[in-house]
């Protein structure tokens, strides 16, 4: 049995849960988000709670059972708190700036990178800082892995754009081996 999926979903105050045939839609006081159903697991609201439940003990159901649960989870507590990831850029000249829809790197190329931000996220520049903030946990995730891979960390003297609290396996360079 799923540890994972066993866990009871509590629906805080403000937050509607409906389930139909094809999709859970979860609606709070920072938006809507929906998740597919999968016909093997079967969802039961009652008393301000969700509890998933597989059909059946095939492989299929037990492998979809904790991860519907935690994408339900993820949806609840996307529209009361919210998600962010803070990046870091660190080098010298690097600057990032936050420009209407966009964000605006400059991170040692000849030009500035303008990397547009997809619908429903938000980013807040802050000296070196970056932090990525919206309501769905996987776009918030992939968004920041965007920007990061724009210049991600090199090993020598830690320089690009790394999460805030990612630790850089660092190298000795060239003379770091002699006498």
């Amino acid at each position: 049995m799923s540890r994972i999926g066993k866990k009871v979903i509590e629906i805080p105050k403000g937050v509607e849960v409906k389930v139909t045939d094809e999709i859970v839609s979860v609606k709070g006081p920072k938006g809507e988000l929906t998740t597919a159903v999968h016909p093997k697991i079967v969802y039961a609201i009652e008393d301000g709670s969700v509890t998933v439940n597989r059909v059946d003990e095939t492989r299929e159901a037990r492998a979809q059972h904790g991860l519907r649960r935690t994408l339900l989870f993820n949806s609840v507590e996307g529209v009361t708190k919210g998600f962010s990831k803070t990046l870091e850029v660190i080098g010298v000249g690097y600057k990032v700036s936050v420009q209407a829809k966009s964000v605006v790197l400059n991170v040692g190329y000849s030009h500035p990178v303008d990397f547009p931000l997809p619908a429903g996220i938000e980013a807040k520049a802050e000296g070196i800082k970056l932090t990525i903030s919206g309501i769905d946990k996987q776009l918030v995730g992939e968004v920041a892995a965007q920007i990061r891979r724009v210049r991600p960390p090199e090993p020598f003297k830690g320089k690009g754009i790394k999460y805030e609290n990612e630790q850089i396996r660092r190298k000795a360079g060239k003379s770091g081996g002699k006498k």
